[in-house]
């Protein structure tokens, strides 16, 4: 009886199962290097508010310019298994940060997406900036980003990555 119940419910799930993947946003799926398609995955195909912050950070962390005194960052689940196995980001990772004025109200959002051959010469980062109502400020081979992020080029170009490999 319990094996007829156990085949039952695995045939169940082979018939659901297709439905169920086509649901799910699968990061094979992601966005070429441009800003209104990054922004519309981040914000609706795959919501990065789902996902998970940077490992060993919390919500309105202390920031400094010129993201903001306050900061939120989110990871997609590439760059998540990557950070926790302290290797880079590769290919497809997403890092999403949240910037917040003093008063915890939010000012702009910044994204750094992996793509490579992108741009090399910036560790293949397409770079993403948009205000609170979703207008586009920045994107692609930001100059200010590049050369701020530059000083870590050597983590990477990430100034919050312990990985350092």
């Amino acid at each position: 009886m319990k094996i007829m119940i156990g085949s039952m419910l695995a045939l169940g799930l082979l018939v659901a199962a297709p439905g169920l993947l086509q649901a799910m946003p699968h990061e094979k799926d992601l966005p070429g290097a441009e800003g209104g398609a990054v922004y519309q995955y981040i914000t609706e195909t795959n919501s990065y508010e789902q996902w998970a912050l940077w490992p060993g950070k919390g919500r309105f962390y202390p920031g400094t310019e010129p993201h903001g005194a306050l900061l939120t960052t989110h990871v997609n689940e590439t760059a998540l298994e990557a950070l926790k196995n302290g290797q880079k980001p590769p290919e497809g990772s997403i890092i999403v940060k949240e910037n917040y004025t003093p008063a915890k109200e939010l000012a702009a959002v910044t994204v750094m997406y992996k793509k490579t051959g992108y741009n090399p010469q910036a560790g293949d980062y397409f770079w993403l900036k948009y205000a609170p109502d979703g207008k586009i400020q920045a994107e692609g081979k930001v100059d200010s980003c590049i050369k701020c992020h530059g000083a870590a080029k050597g983590n990477d170009f990430l100034y919050t990555n312990d990985g350092k490999k």
